[in-house]
């Protein structure tokens, strides 16, 4: 590729625009609303107020700890990147962004995490390595699995579990949490399998491994829907456990209706509305249901 061309393709505003496109930084949307829910939840049990430093702690360490996973993501699978045309005009394919640069922001992410576990309390600081070792071993999943959805879904957990430790220093009483983690894990692994339909045939081709190319596109999107069933249920008995009040359950009504629309828009004959699905209907699951959540927390 020559400079010109590389230069062409670079951002306006350099390296740091580069790499935040690079890392999707407007995807926390997904699950940093978990991770409050999660704090606020633990806070109005334990604490009895809100523990701003806290949550601006575990703001520090989520955004951290994604930016990192993504920028490793990217950089793993750069050369898996370049032979799917869905994938080629990926920054790191491009050149937009140096192979060094984006190891530069993954270390930087990185030291982020880890200090703003640190700083939270000494059972985060000490879990903190293990929280990063499915992020980096996501991106190989789809290299001897057929499953790596399953390994985004673990990584994804544990957000909520984490928040609730950053308040609460200890996992007694930390039930709920589990349970808000495992239904976020599903969620998001939900979504990846509808996801990762859009390339089944060309993952065939060059050997990635995942449930869609493995099994077909109906079997991954029959596999979702039953997983998103299960994610609502847990949601519910998340309600249920904390005690939300009404607003949860209108933020569960919209919820549903969010899940349905985005398994009906796609289909096995039809995926050109995936991005719609993967985008703005969970994004706006993440948000409604935080929304409600607090309100209900307001009321009570």
């Amino acid at each position: 590729m020559s400079a010109t061309a590389t230069l062409a393709d670079k951002p306006s505003g350099g390296h740091v625009k580069a790499f935040l496109k690079l890392v999707a930084i407007e995807h926390s949307v997904f699950a940093l609303p978990f991770a409050y829910l999660s704090a606020l939840v633990a806070m109005d049990r334990v604490l009895g107020r809100v523990d701003w430093i806290t949550l601006l702690l575990i703001t520090v360490a989520m955004v951290g700890a994604r930016t990192f996973a993504m920028a490793a993501n990217r950089i793993i699978d750069r050369h898996i990147d370049a032979r799917n045309p869905r994938t080629a005009q990926r920054e790191l394919v491009t050149g937009a962004v140096s192979v060094r640069t984006a190891w530069l922001g993954a270390i930087a992410a990185l030291v982020v995490f880890m200090g703003a576990a640190l700083a939270l309390n000494p059972l985060c600081a000490l879990l903190a390595p293990l929280a990063v070792v499915p992020l980096v071993l996501y991106p190989y999943g789809k290299r001897f699995t057929n499953w790596p959805h399953a390994i985004l879904a673990l990584a994804q957990a544990v957000g909520p579990i984490g928040a609730w430790l950053a308040v609460t220093g200890t996992f007694a009483g930390s039930g709920p949490a589990w349970l808000l983690g495992l239904a976020v894990g599903l969620w998001i692994g939900g979504f990846d399998l509808i996801y990762a339909c859009q390339d089944a045939e060309i993952d065939r081709q060059i050997g990635v491994r995942s449930v869609p190319a493995r099994y077909g596109v109906a079997n991954a999107l029959r596999i979702s829907t039953a997983v998103h069933v299960v994610t609502f249920v847990l949601f519910v008995l998340f309600g249920v456990w904390v005690g939300l009040g009404w607003p949860w359950w209108i933020g569960l009504a919209l919820t549903a209706g969010a899940f349905a629309y985005q398994h009906v828009i796609v289909t096995p004959t039809d995926l050109s509305k995936v991005n719609r699905a993967f985008f703005t209907a969970n994004g706006f699951v993440g948000i409604a249901l935080f929304a409600f959540a607090l309100l209900a927390l307001v009321i009570s």
